[in-house]
């Protein structure tokens, strides 16, 4: 991360990027602006946390990626169009399975 240059709204949930990555820009961005600026960011945001907010509840931190993951997907797969089947069969069969079972 070192190398990287992050270019953000001036959100207090950015302050501690500048200790991890070489550059961070933060810009104030008006009220009116918000939407108009990365649309789809703030749809995709939107939706993620109602995803886990709504259906999950009470998400553990060692499988919140896994459900990003999921959403993702899901959330990509509107542009699969007729390939659909296809790009389902190769994400079950390249699969990488990121949890264990305790059952004991």
């Amino acid at each position: 991360f070192k190398e990287s240059t992050i270019d953000s709204d001036n959100s207090t949930s950015y302050a501690k990027l500048k200790d991890i990555v070489k550059e961070h820009n933060p810009q104030v961005i008006p009220k009116n602006e918000v939407g108009k600026i990365l649309p789809w960011v703030h749809v995709a945001i939107s939706n993620a946390k109602r995803l886990l907010l709504d259906i999950y509840h009470d998400i553990k931190p060692e499988y919140l990626q896994n459900y990003l993951n999921e959403f993702c997907y899901k959330f990509n797969r509107r542009y699969f169009g007729e390939n659909l089947f296809d790009r389902l069969l190769i994400a079950v069969v390249t699969y990488k399975n990121q949890f264990r079972c305790n059952n004991g």
